[in-house]
């Protein structure tokens, strides 16, 4: 399989959208050489992290989905010339990387440990500070008691 990306730009004013859209297709060049014989799938915008086939695209490559989007952009970057394109496969090369874990200091004793959200609002206590201020009020399991989790937060 010699697989490549076409890359369309298509100008389209209606509706209040943006002036032109940027469709990713990879195409076989073994098939054919003109574009809708040889179209394999669409590439799309994010890769799934949880291991479930997202798209036809992870469903049809799989494992090795990812390495190939990667080396089809990187491609696709060097022999493209329109700027707007050229960011746009550099936006999606940047959203294939991995996302580092986020990392907070703790606000009592000064440790960084990676935060569990409850909600919308994020842990600013680390779990060993939570457990020591529990057992010192008497609470057994003060992660499990969202009241404490909050009134803890607040004093501190």
């Amino acid at each position: 399989m010699d697989l490549r990306l076409y890359v369309s730009k298509r100008h389209d004013l209606k509706d209040h959208s943006p002036a032109y859209y940027i469709r990713f297709a990879v195409v076989d060049l073994d098939r054919s050489q003109s574009y809708p014989l040889n179209f394999v799938c669409m590439l799309p915008q994010s890769m799934g992290g949880d291991g479930k086939p997202s798209s036809v695209f992870s469903k049809v490559f799989g494992t090795d989905g990812l390495e190939l989007a990667k080396s089809l952009l990187t491609k696709a970057s060097k022999a493209e010339d329109d700027s707007e394109i050229k960011a746009e496969i550099e936006k999606r090369l940047k959203m294939l990387e991995p996302k580092p874990a986020v990392q907070v200091e703790c606000r009592v004793c000064g440790s960084s440990f990676e935060p569990k959200s409850r909600g919308r609002l994020k842990a600013k206590v680390c779990q060993e500070c939570i457990r020591k201020k529990g057992s010192t009020l008497g609470i057994t399991n003060p992660v499990s008691s969202s009241q404490f989790f909050k009134l803890f937060l607040w004093h501190v």
